[in-house]
């Protein structure tokens, strides 16, 4: 089995991918009781299907040749759904892998729908079913199994395939730089690197009002700060609705701080019960114009609201009709902002999204497009002055 358990291997395999125009890679990892992801299983291919399966558990493997591979910018690294891999590897690197191609943004591109699962893609381009009877097995034991590895190597020798079809259906159709554009979001470091002082975004509160927020953003950057220390998931600290309970009531003592929902037993007598309640008097204590501003949405106007709707259905036929995923083209809070703004500063009034879709939202808005039913399918309709609708 082509498992890479040693650095001499290690070398060798990554010298010779060195010499390829592109590579195929896919991770392995867990991540349901640890606070950064545990990298268990790295695949990667040449271009001609050569797959191997590096092992960063067993043995003690130097990975250094992998990163030089990842860091080589003549090389390009064609991934699936490359958000938590290109995670993994910047902690690993301390960079994104520059460039790589992920296809399920390309699929995306090219006709296949919202997010695209591997295994559709897969038989969907080259015909082969992927037996995924080992996927959700634990990778960090070992030894692994001949079925886990050779589904492990499937993952990259498939997406060689894959790669090539809609690479040669985008330059086909013009769209690379499609691709490449959505792709410059993911390499931003900023993605991957989990401030502290930001954690409090990432919870749900009722009613938010500046002081809360204030104390939220102190105690989420705690429980931030504390499950990185220690390895574990956020929940495994404190549950969100635990946070936000405390930001609302704002406890003063150990007393009331036992009575926050969800509170662990022995927490509040103990001292991260006391650091809490110093990052509580830290957040009141804020000035107020250092304090977060809830951001206050107000709700959309009747018409404008039936604008969004019929956006909504523009929307749907703009990209039947050019093969492209809705998801990519416009979000709703992009659709919302075209109803009150013909000059909103949103991605689908820019670039190839503009095309596609902006050009034609704004002539219906202007009265110069329609949308309506033709034996039973949503149609658009030029609108002129002289002879009523053309579609």
């Amino acid at each position: 089995m082509p498992v890479i358990t040693d650095n001499q291997r290690l070398n060798e395999v990554c010298e010779n991918l060195s010499r390829h125009d592109f590579i195929t890679i896919d991770t392995e990892f867990l991540r349901e009781k640890t606070y950064y992801p545990k990298l268990c299983l790295i695949q990667v291919s040449s271009p001609e299907g050569e797959a191997h399966a590096i092992d960063p558990i067993e043995g003690n493997l130097d990975l250094a040749p992998l990163l030089d591979l990842l860091a080589n910018q003549k090389i390009l690294k064609v991934l699936h759904a490359a958000r938590q891999d290109l995670e993994i590897f910047y902690a690993l690197m301390n960079e994104v892998p520059r460039p790589f191609f992920d296809t399920q943004i390309a699929a995306m591109v090219c006709g296949y729908g919202d997010s695209v699962g591997y295994e559709a893609l897969v038989r969907n381009i080259t015909g082969t079913q992927i037996d995924k009877s080992v996927q959700f097995t634990d990778w960090s034991r070992r030894p692994l199994s001949k079925k886990q590895i050779d589904y492990a190597l499937g993952d990259v020798t498939h997406l060689c395939k894959v790669y090539r079809h809609l690479a040669a259906k985008l330059e086909e159709r013009g769209r690379t730089s499609w691709v490449f554009e959505e792709e410059a979001i993911l390499e931003d470091p900023a993605i991957y690197e989990n401030n502290p002082e930001e954690a409090w975004r990432r919870i749900k509160v009722k009613t938010p009002k500046p002081k809360m927020l204030a104390v939220l953003r102190e105690i989420a950057a705690w429980r931030e700060i504390r499950a990185q220390e220690k390895n574990i998931p956020r929940p495994w600290v404190l549950r969100d609705e635990t946070l936000a309970d405390m930001a609302a009531q704002a406890p003063k003592d150990a007393g009331q701080l036992k009575k926050i929902r969800n509170m662990p037993g022995d927490m509040a007598d103990r001292p991260a019960g006391k650091a809490l309640l110093e990052c509580i008097q830290k957040g009141l204590a804020t000035p107020k114009d250092k304090m977060p501003q809830p951001i206050k949405k107000k709700p959309l106007a009747p018409q404008a609201a039936a604008t969004v709707d019929v956006l909504r259905m523009l929307l749907k036929v703009q990209c039947t009709e050019s093969e492209v995923a809705s998801k990519l083209v416009a979000s709703k809070e992009d659709l919302e902002a075209i109803a009150m703004d013909d000059n909103a500063d949103v991605p689908a009034l820019k670039g190839w999204r503009y095309e596609v879709f902006g050009k034609e939202a704004l002539a219906l808005k202007k009265g110069k497009l329609a949308i309506g039913l033709k034996d039973t399918n949503i149609t658009k309709f030029e609108v002129t002055g002289d002879t009523g609708l053309h579609e």
